[in-house]
């Protein structure tokens, strides 16, 4: 570990430790997604006290997460929506989402989401069949290489006044690179270049630095 690294480390810590203590289910659901050999990349603590505050803050009420993982994420959102609140969250593996289901069953949340599987691109458009939207609050962490994509229906599924927040944006400041080799680099940089040109969507990013190395996210209201 850098001596940087080291140092946003400490950090996370101080300020998870005061802000974002961890309870019983959210401990579990990390342990139990490290067992069944997830990769350990969900939120940090403090990431997801912030999707948690943003989700209240919103006043949502109907949530859709792309990229469901152990269900660690899906934790801190759901728990910020009301009684009659929902969240639907897909999940590409059906191992992760078997993880998840459980994670948020121990969470008293199993019925306040819903966990579906498959590919993201295929079950979108269930959704909007479905007529599952308007959304009031999107949180998209899966396959970087279809963000475009992702950003796309969430502007489909929407309302003007939700929002919109997609993790992994910054990766490691490649994402500065104006002719980088790397497809999940282009991707994020034509997801930028399409949230820029899009005038129903009003949008900052910011860079993060902790537990999780340097990255950033996007933030994204829909206006009309």
């Amino acid at each position: 570990m850098s001596n940087d690294h080291a140092r946003w480390t400490a950090v996370d810590h101080y300020l998870t430790d005061l802000l974002a203590p961890a309870d019983e289910a959210l401990t579990a659901a990390l342990a139990d997604s490290t067992a069944a050999g997830l990769p350990e990349i969900a939120v940090a603590p403090n990431q997801g006290k912030l999707l948690h505050l943003l989700v209240a803050a919103q006043g949502a009420r109907n949530v859709l997460e792309i990229g469901t993982l152990g269900g660690y994420s899906t934790i801190w959102l759901a728990r910020a929506l009301p009684a009659d609140g929902r969240l639907v969250t897909l999940e590409y593996s059906p191992v992760h989402a078997d993880v998840a289901r459980a994670n948020l069953a121990r969470a008293g949340l199993g019925k306040t989401v819903e966990v579906r599987t498959g590919a993201a691109l295929d079950t979108l458009p269930l959704l909007e069949q479905e007529g599952a939207g308007p959304f009031d609050f999107f949180f998209i962490d899966a396959d970087k290489v279809n963000n475009p994509h992702y950003v796309t229906w969430a502007l489909k599924l929407s309302r003007p006044g939700s929002l919109v927040v997609v993790d992994n944006v910054v990766r490691n400041g490649k994402v500065a690179d104006p002719d980088p080799d790397d497809e999940v680099i282009t991707a994020t940089r034509e997801m930028f270049e399409m949230v820029a040109r899009e005038p129903r969507l009003d949008a900052t990013a910011f860079q993060t630095v902790g537990t999780k190395g340097y990255d950033g996210m996007l933030v994204a209201r829909v206006v009309g």
